[in-house]
């Protein structure tokens, strides 16, 4: 339960962090009433689809079978993080920048439109709260926690907004390749723990071996990262 609330967490910080940055921007365009009407529009969607997903899921009758759909999903999503994370640690993509996110999106011809800017608004907040919504449904519904994960990402939520209250400003020195890589070691950890474990594999250390993994995962991460800047610079 613990590592799923973190998980959930750290996940929800990075994606609501890049949320508010569209919110701001819009905001500051057509007013914070409007943004934030946007964005509960936004939240209500991802709020369905997580009931409709947990519910869906939750019917699988073998749990064999929905242990190995939520583990390869985490696995694909984990993936995913990791990849970007030792791409941009290793110097072949850029590191995102919310300062220059917010600017691209201030300098948007329809940002002032107030019909363009609430749609901007509410696709923001929904398209990076979907990744949201795919762990706490999957780590909800596995760890039979789904209460818990999404009360992790709304606490995630009302984190950013406080820090963006008091930053009055893009949130730029969150450090989102770091947690990225951390989130994206830890979610593999549990999705290749749960595929092998629902294709038959018995773990010689049991749940340990979530740990075993995600060091594993960070030493390998790490080293994937280390050889790319060596070839880089040579």
């Amino acid at each position: 339960m613990i590592s799923a609330i973190v998980a959930t967490f750290l996940t929800a910080s990075v994606e609501w962090v890049e949320a508010y940055t569209i919110l701001l921007a819009v905001a500051l365009s057509i007013g914070w009433r409007r943004a934030a009407f946007a964005g509960v529009c936004a939240l209500g969607a991802l709020a369905v689809l997580t009931v409709a997903g947990t519910l869906g899921l939750a019917h699988v009758g073998n749990l064999l079978v929905l242990q190995f759909v939520v583990g390869f999903f985490l696995v694909l999503f984990g993936v995913r993080w990791l990849g970007k994370a030792i791409a941009r640690r290793a110097g072949l993509k850029k590191l995102h920048d919310e300062a220059e996110e917010f600017a691209a999106l201030r300098a948007r011809a329809d940002i002032f439109d107030k019909r363009a800017a609430w749609v901007i608004a509410f696709n923001g907040v929904l398209l990076e709260g979907l990744e949201v919504w795919l762990i706490v449904v999957a780590l909800g519904v596995q760890t039979h926690h789904t209460a818990a994960a999404a009360g992790a990402a709304l606490a995630a939520a009302a984190m950013v907004l406080a820090a963006g209250f008091w930053a009055r400003g893009p949130l730029a020195k969150v450090p989102e390749n770091t947690i990225k890589f951390t989130v994206g070691c830890g979610v593999l950890a549990l999705g290749t723990f749960w595929v092998l474990e629902a294709l038959g594999y018995a773990w010689p250390a049991g749940e340990f071996s979530i740990l075993l993994l995600f060091g594993f995962n960070v030493a390998g991460g790490l080293a994937v990262a280390r050889a790319f800047q060596t070839t880089l610079a040579a």
